[in-house]
Formats: C-alpha cells, sequence, structure tokens
C-alpha cells in the first residue's frame, strides 16, 4: 500500500460497519440501528476531519484485480465526498424513523452502509479501473433498495433497474477496454496527455460512447432513463433521495472524467452531450408535469436536472472560455443533491403516515404542518431556480455559457451554430418553466388546497405528531442549505466552484458574475413567466372541477415508456426471433449435411430395430416385476383389478421422463456453447482484425 491509508478507510469503515450492524440488528432490536446511525456519524467526521486536514491525498493498493486500486483526494472529491458522506447521515438519521415498523430492517441498513461504502470508492478513486469496481458494486448494492418492500410493483422495478445496471456495465466494461487498448492507461492524471498523442480517433470516440452509455444508465440520462420513474415510487423514501442525489450523480461523474480528460476541447463530443443534455431536461420534465405520483413526479424532476448538468459538460467542450459552464456544471449537480435530498425526505414524511403517493390522496395533507410546508417550499423554489435560491445560481451560470456561446458563434460568423444555441436557451428556459410549474403543482395540491373529502382533511389537520426530532433535525438540517447556498454566491457557492477547477483542467480566469443583475434576473423572469402559464394549463386540461373539488388526471404518457415500447419487444422478441431463425438455418444445414452423409458415404444403413415402448431391460425387468406379482397373486387367491398398469408399461414411461429431462438439457447445454462459440468467434475475428490492420 502505498500513499495515505485514510482514503481506504473512508471506503472500508461502512462496508465493515454494515456487517456490524447486521449481527447487532439480529441480536437486539435496535442495536443495528443505533449501530448503523453512528456509523453514518462517524463516517461524516472522518471524511470532514480528512479534508480539512489533509485537503490533498494519495494511495494505491497494489495487486487488486491484478491492476490495484487508486484513489485521490483533491477539491472536487472533497466535495462530492462532504456531500455524499452528510446525505448518508441525514438519510440514516431519518430512516430510524421510517423503517421503525418496516420489514427486513436489518438488511436495509445492511445494504445503505455498504451502497455508502461503494459511492465513496467511485467518488474517490483516481483510475477509471477503480471507479468501474466500485460502481458495479454500487450497483448491485442499491438493487435491494428497489427491491425492499418486496410487492410485485417493487419487484418489477427491481428487475427495470438490474437489467439497466447491468446492460450498462457491461457497456461501461467494453468501453474500458477500448480504452486501455488505445491510450494503454486507465488513469485519470494520464488521459489527457495519452488522449492527445492517440491517433485512433475513431477507435476513441467508440470507446467515449461505450463510457457515456455505461455510466448514462447510472445517471438516468435519455433514452436510459426507464428505471428512475419505476424505481422511486417502490424504494423508501430516504433510498430514493441517495438514488436520486448520489447515485445518479456518480453517473455523471464517471461522464465528466471521460469529457474532462479524453475529449477536454472536442466539439462533436461536447455536441453529442449538449444535444443529450437537452433531450433529457426537457423529456425529464415534461414526464413530470403529467405525473400524478409524488414520487415520480420528484424522480421525473431529477432526470430533468440531469439534463441541465449534461449541457453544462457539453458547453465545456465546445468553448474556450468555459469558466461559467464549469461553475454551473459542478454547483448544479451539488444543487441537486441537496435538494432532492430535502424533498424525498419530506416524500417520506407523508409516506410514512398515510402510505400514499397519489395527489389527489395525499391532498391537503400539509396545510396544518408549517414544518413541512417551509422545508418543501424551500425545495421547489431551489430546483425551481428562483432568486435567492441555491439552484437559482447554479441556472444562472448554465444559461449564461450558453448565452455566452452564441455570441461567440455569432461574433465568428457561425450563423448555424449561433442559431441552435438560440433555439437550446429557449428549450432551457422551458425546461426551467416547467419545473416550476410541476413544483408548483405539488406544492399547491400538498400544502394549500383542502381534500375533497371533509372527513379526511380534519384527519389530516388533527395529526400533530407526525415526526420525531431525529426526522426533524435531518430535514431542517438539510433545508437550511438552500437559501444559504443562494443569498450570497459571491461569497460561498463561486467559492466552492473553484475547488472543481483541478478536476475540470480548468486553469483560466472566471469573470465575476453578477447574479442579480437585471440581465441574469430576465432569464430567470421570463423562466418564471413560462411556469406560470403552464401550470396554468395544467389547472385548466389536466384537472377535474373546481378549487373545492380538484381532481388531477392520471395522463401519464405510455406511448413515451421506453422499457415496453422498445427495450422489452426488442430484447424479448425482435432479437429472439432473429437469432432464432439464424440458428434454425444453422441447424437446417446440419441435418442436411447428416442426410447427404447417410445417402451416400453410409448408403442409409438399416437402423437396427428398437422396441416401440421402452427398452429391452425395460422390457426384461417390467416382465419380471409383472410375473412376480402374478404368482404372488396366485398363491394369496387376490383378485385382479380391473385397470391394472403393467410394470413394463411404468418403466417405459420413466424412462422416456428421463430421456426428455436429458435431451431438454442437452439442448439447454448446446445452446448455451453455442453462444458462447458465437462470441468467441466475434472475438478472435476482432483480434485478428486489430492485429492486421492497426
Amino acid at each position: 500500500m502505498e500513499g495515505n491509508a485514510v482514503l481506504f478507510i473512508l471506503v472500508l469503515y461502512p462496508m465493515i460497519m454494515a456487517a456490524a450492524a447486521y449481527v447487532m440488528g439480529r441480536k437486539g432490536k435496535e442495536g443495528g440501528v443505533k449501530a448503523a446511525i453512528a456509523a453514518g456519524v462517524i463516517e461524516f467526521a472522518l471524511v470532514a476531519g480528512t479534508v480539512l486536514l489533509l485537503g490533498k491525498a494519495d494511495l494505491y493498493v497494489p495487486q487488486v484485480c491484478g491492476m490495484g486500486f487508486h484513489f485521490t483526494l483533491e477539491g472536487f472529491r472533497c466535495v462530492y465526498a462532504l456531500t455524499a458522506s452528510f446525505m448518508w447521515m441525514m438519510t440514516l438519521l431519518f430512516s430510524k424513523e421510517y423503517m421503525a415498523h418496516g420489514d427486513h430492517r436489518d438488511r436495509y441498513f445492511f445494504f445503505q452502509l455498504m451502497t455508502l461504502g461503494a459511492v465513496m470508492g467511485v467518488f474517490l478513486s483516481a483510475d477509471l479501473f477503480t471507479t468501474f469496481v466500485f460502481f458495479e458494486i454500487m450497483s448491485l448494492t442499491s438493487y435491494v433498495w428497489v427491491a425492499q418492500e418486496e410487492t410485485k410493483e417493487a419487484l418489477q422495478a427491481a428487475d427495470t433497474y438490474l437489467a439497466v445496471a447491468v446492460f450498462g456495465g457491461l457497456v461501461l466494461l467494453m468501453g474500458l477496454f477500448l480504452l486501455y487498448e488505445l491510450l494503454g492507461t486507465l488513469d485519470m492524471s494520464s488521459l489527457l496527455l495519452a488522449a492527445e498523442e492517440c491517433e485512433n480517433k475513431s477507435g476513441l470516440y467508440i470507446a467515449g460512447i461505450c463510457t457515456l452509455v455505461g455510466f448514462g444508465a447510472k445517471a438516468g440520462a435519455f433514452p436510459l432513463h426507464i428505471w428512475l420513474p419505476k424505481a422511486h415510487p417502490v424504494a423508501p423514501a430516504p433510498a430514493s433521495a441517495l438514488l436520486s442525489g448520489i447515485l445518479t450523480k456518480s453517473g455523471v461523474f464517471g461522464i465528466l472524467v471521460v469529457s474532462c480528460n479524453i475529449f477536454l476541447h472536442d466539439k462533436p463530443w461536447g455536441i453529442l452531450l449538449f444535444i443529450l443534455g437537452l433531450l433529457t431536461m426537457f423529456l425529464g420534465a415534461l414526464l413530470a408535469v403529467f405525473s400524478v405520483d409524488l414520487k415520480r413526479t420528484l424522480a421525473c424532476s431529477s432526470m430533468s436536472q440531469i439534463g441541465f448538468i449534461l449541457t453544462g459538460a457539453g458547453m465545456q467542450s465546445v468553448l474556450e472560455e468555459r469558466g461559467l459552464a464549469v461553475g454551473g456544471t459542478f454547483l448544479h449537480m451539488l444543487n441537486h443533491s441537496l435538494i432532492k435530498l430535502t424533498l424525498f425526505m419530506i416524500a417520506g414524511v407523508i409516506v410514512m403516515n398515510l402510505h400514499k403517493l397519489n395527489l389527489n390522496d395525499i391532498q391537503g395533507y400539509g396545510r396544518k404542518k408549517p414544518f413541512l410546508k417551509i422545508t418543501f417550499l424551500a425545495g421547489a423554489l431551489g430546483i425551481a431556480g428562483i432568486p435567492l435560491f441555491n439552484g437559482y445560481v447554479s441556472k444562472t451560470l448554465l444559461h449564461e455559457s450558453i448565452v455566452e456561446g452564441r455570441e461567440l458563434f455569432l461574433e465568428l460568423g457561425n450563423t448555424t451554430a449561433a442559431g441552435f444555441l438560440h433555439i437550446s436557451e429557449w428549450i432551457f428556459l422551458i425546461s426551467g418553466g416547467m419545473t416550476l410549474a410541476y413544483m408548483t403543482k405539488l406544492y399547491v395540491a400538498i400544502f394549500v388546497e383542502e381534500n375533497r373529502s371533509l372527513m379526511v382533511q380534519r384527519e389530516f389537520d388533527r395529526q400533530e405528531q407526525y415526526l420525531l426530532w431525529r426526522g426533524k433535525l435531518a430535514i431542517g438540517g438539510s433545508a437550511v442549505l438552500l437559501p444559504v447556498l443562494g443569498l450570497f454566491p459571491n461569497v460561498i457557492t463561486d467559492r466552492i466552484a473553484n475547488f472543481s477547477h483541478g478536476f475540470f483542467h480548468f486553469s483560466g480566469e472566471v469573470h465575476k458574475v453578477s447574479y442579480f443583475s437585471t440581465e441574469n434576473l430576465k432569464g430567470g423572469f421570463i423562466s418564471i413567466g413560462i411556469g406560470i402559464f403552464i401550470y396554468i394549463f395544467i389547472l385548466k386540461f389536466l384537472t377535474e372541477g373546481g378549487r373545492e373539488s380538484r381532481v388531477y388526471k392520471d395522463c401519464w404518457p405510455r406511448w413515451l415508456d421506453l422499457e415496453y415500447l422498445v427495450y422489452r419487444p426488442l430484447f424479448l422478441s425482435i432479437l429472439p426471433f432473429v437469432f432464432g431463425v439464424i440458428f434454425r438455418i444453422f441447424d437446417s444445414l446440419v441435418d442436411f449435411v447428416v442426410l447427404f452423409l447417410r445417402k451416400t458415404v453410409y448408403r442409409d444403413r438399416k437402423i437396427p430395430h428398437e422396441l416401440s415402448e421402452g427398452s429391452v431391460f425395460t422390457h426384461s425387468l417390467g416382465g419380471f416385476m409383472d410375473a412376480v406379482r402374478s404368482f404372488k397373486r396366485r398363491i394369496l387367491k387376490q383378485p385382479v383389478p380391473g385397470h391394472e398398469v403393467s410394470y413394463a408399461h411404468k418403466l417405459a414411461m420413466q424412462r422416456e421422463k428421463i430421456m426428455e429431462t436429458n435431451t431438454i438439457i442437452r439442448r439447454s447445454l448446446s445452446f448455451g456453447l453455442l453462444l458462447f462459440y458465437v462470441g468467441l468467434v466475434f472475438t478472435l475475428i476482432y483480434l485478428t482484425w486489430r492485429s492486421f490492420f492497426f
């Protein structure tokens, strides 16, 4: 082990405590919960102490999986290690009350701490191999979160989540293989120089797209977002907060590593990321507008905000002066994590007390609950990008980077690029307006409107003990950060953004942004105006009844469900049919060869006569057993039953069952071997092609 072992402790400690908490939980009801909470608090303290005392550190653990693990600590990683450990500490505090009456608590806390260790491994990783290992551990452990409730919906969502994770992981692994072959290294500090010297740019793009698919699947980017709207409604609310706030950022982290270290100033790559960001941003917001499920709306919102981050990542590769894009990308990652931590825990309070998520069922729940009303409002204003809240700061930087790019292309005379960015700016503003609209819908439905049933509303209003002090501490401690980071952007948030410059390989000067100037407020107010218009549209077309008896219509656009529209038909119907036809052709060819040989070389020799039923052995043994049974009856003078089956027939049937089973096994094994053979052949063809042409 070379370097500071503290970094490895930050990764291993939560995993060790996961096992300890599980054992303690099996022995005592509260022992495991207390151990898990203590582990979360200690982990945050360890991370904070390491960041304050060291600030920068490096660790190499050799001979692990052949390549070794490499960890590092610097500005970007300091901030996100602190953010991740803070979020885990708060969700663990909240989980004690949330899981008080839940099943499989020990399992839940075990996998929560295991995932924390894996997440720390991802964000502290200094090479893509280390990133991949802990990324896959994180995918496996977080899968249990989605399946925690073990309902039909939860298991289906978990299957979707796992399928996307496995598919993304395999494609990511393929991309890493290609990168290592092309660049000779996966170390992040060496990637930039190696990429500049690489002559095979087309191969580099292929490898980059593979990594983009792998990391994008976890980030929830279009078109691999399908797990987000399914997983969040069924997962425990604290887990949803971490899935949305941190685990999606681990995918973004991987995309940023590839983008900033391999495609730093690559305009085609930047355009690809930018377009992907626009699609993810707009479609996520659109899905959230139509959703009437609280957690599903927040999940679609997460998808949309990931799109905002990807647009910033794309602008970094497009622009030479990319300071605004760097700051906006990093800060929006941070802001979104903290906002969703607050909002999902509040959603957890509602689930914990009502066990419902539909807006029509929870309508009016928060009217007489000022604590929930204030904290939810802080999260809603933050994610909507309202001035004086943290989301406004990062969205302003992202918006200004698009405006800056448009003006730059106009100066260069590239009207096509300038026009594209002008359209993109309006998509950005409309998406921001939709964010305000669906968050307004949630806030008004839960905290302003009355429930259609007067009796239900009275029950809501009488409920005073809806949350204990631990839950209030977790929600309040998270919510208070949202206006703090938005009130003094030049003093606090800009300085936080500076920590990311080394990670993004940015060394230029960032001009001071006047966040509350007329020009910057103009974009915010345009987005607010669009949001008001869309909210009016929601009230008019997506609801029924008046203010006193408003019902939110379930207009979820199922035609946008790519899982059932594209993926399931492709992988469960189309591909099996295509490969089935191919393999039938191969099977027919084999049968033709066998028949040809029988008619020519072997001259169709007669096959020895076989018994129509069974074999010689079954007939001989069965005949003997029938004779014994007949002799026994004659001695004891027993009558012969009318429908007696002979032992010869019984044994023949048993033989047929055994033969059929063996045939199925042989066919299954043959099919598996055939697939392996096909994969091997393609691999050999690829290696041969590479050796001859490169």
